[in-house]
């Protein structure tokens, strides 16, 4: 099959790329020269692990090509995707569909009898509405379909979940379209992966509601975190115990700085615009958005406390900028707000990411950027984890301590154990946890390990679980 993709952002890059992998024709389309340009010579304009190696090796074969010309690359496509962008309108928090609506215009323009526009863009209720009345105005006579297919990609995992994803989600009207969509997702049958057929508008509602759901869990977790520490218990305890209900799940149960990226921030307020839109409250959700945004940069006060309550004139080193590892994404990350705070507070701040800085660059100002982990805490009054990339979880702490004026430790994504972290000399503060010798009146202490099987709690005698790799959006 012929499948024609408009728009090589994240979403349409890579659903592109694993459309071609499945064997079929995929001309990905974009107005940006320069990207097309880049993308035919094998350069990604998004970092994602394994991305780079397949579009290289289906534009090698044929199978995944790239133009700026969209009547083109719609002969004879039997599927049109649109993935383009969906960012939240300033000052009002609900989706930007006007590239989405442009897109359908342009489409009109050439598309072929019985083809089928599929809306993989994350829209809100009724957007698939919209797009079939805007295609019929320009073309009333001639038959086409208009389908609702959202995306549940990770970034960082992204190809693992288009290949192995929990269920495929598909929103139609007709028969035709049903079997088209179904027989394009065939190859995921042997993995017996569910697929979800539903009327257009419930497919566009899952996806806002799914994320919806996952940001709620992340912040629960987040404000048992504070409990934990109040009350003189380890939230990463509590967060197994909790998350082995298997009505529960163990996913999104990491406590850290509050969520970020493309997804979670986004969706949530663009759910709520449109419950409000039409008349309903969904009070767990604005919780959910405001609870977020205010644990973002009440983190700063952590680290406030953790130097002696004063920042100003001190040198911060940041470690992580993402909003998670395995991608280069800035939007919405924690660093931002926390990193912003802790200046008005008058702090100097270094920074080290390994892939992000460049995006950094672009959003923070007055930020020392370094390319090693080490030279960044060189002389600091304090190191802050934010992000648990591989390569931060796997520091030398001794070295690390070594290079800083005061071994002074903020973990916010409880990447090291509290116990190693002392051993190499630092005083750690981290998220959810009392430290060792914080112990709770009265209380009796029990040597709790991890045993063998990562993950789980018990009083063996095995190594203590270093990083965990929390999953957040």
């Amino acid at each position: 099959m012929k499948i024609t993709i408009i728009g090589t952002g994240y979403v349409g890059l890579v659903s592109g790329t694993c459309f071609a992998e499945w064997g079929n024709t995929v001309v990905c389309v974009d107005k940006n020269l320069e990207k097309i340009a880049q993308l035919k010579q094998g350069k990604l304009p998004i970092y994602e692990p394994g991305l780079e190696e397949l579009v290289v090796s289906n534009h090698s074969a044929g199978r995944l090509s790239f133009t700026t010309d969209l009547i083109g690359a719609m002969k004879g496509a039997g599927m049109i995707f649109i993935a383009v962008g969906t960012p939240p309108r300033t000052g009002h928090g609900d989706a930007d569909l006007s590239f989405v609506y442009l897109a359908a215009k342009e489409i009109a323009q050439s598309l072929e009898d019985d083809a089928i526009v599929v809306v993989k863009s994350t829209v809100p209720v009724g957007t698939g509405d919209v797009v079939e009345k805007i295609i019929s105005s320009v073309r009333p006579t001639g038959s086409f379909s208009v389908a609702s297919n959202p995306e549940f990609l990770r970034e960082g995992s992204a190809i693992t979940d288009f290949r192995h994803p929990d269920r495929v989600v598909i929103g139609v009207e007709d028969a035709r379209a049903k079997e088209a969509m179904t027989t394009l997702y065939s190859p995921l049958a042997k993995y017996e992966t569910p697929v979800v057929v539903t009327r257009r508008r419930a497919s566009e509602l899952i996806k806002y509601a799914s994320n919806a759901f996952l940001a709620t869990k992340v912040t629960f977790i987040n404000e048992l975190a504070d409990l934990c520490e109040q009350v003189g218990t380890n939230v990463i305890e509590l967060a197994l115990g909790v998350g082995l209900d298997h009505r529960i799940g163990k996913s999104f149960l990491n406590a850290g700085p509050g969520y970020g990226g493309s997804c979670f921030p986004k969706d949530t307020l663009a759910l709520l615009r449109t419950a409000q839109d039409h008349g309903v409250s969904l009070r767990i959700v604005e919780e959910t958005v405001a609870a977020n945004e205010a644990r973002k940069r009440r983190m700063a006060l952590k680290v406030i406390d953790a130097v002696g309550g004063d920042v100003d004139g001190k040198t911060i080193s940041v470690l992580g900028l993402t909003f998670k590892p395995d991608t280069d994404d800035m939007r919405d990350a924690p660093s931002v707000p926390l990193i912003e705070t802790l200046q008005r507070f008058g702090a100097k701040i270094r920074a080290y990411d390994p892939v992000g800085s460049k995006n950094a660059a672009q959003l923070l100002e007055n930020v020392e950027l370094f390319d090693d982990p080490y030279e960044c805490a060189r002389d600091a009054d304090a190191v802050v984890v934010i992000t648990e990339w591989d390569v931060i979880c796997r520091l030398d702490l001794i070295r690390l301590k070594e290079s800083m004026r005061f071994p002074v430790l903020v973990d916010l994504r409880n990447a090291f154990s509290v116990e190693n972290a002392e051993a190499a000399g630092f005083q750690i503060w981290s998220v959810g946890r009392p430290a060792p010798r914080q112990a709770v009146p009265g209380a009796r202490s029990l040597p709790v390990t991890f045993d063998a099987a990562p993950g789980y709690l018990g009083l063996a005698t095995a190594a203590p679980l270093l990083c965990a790799a929390p999953e957040f959006g």
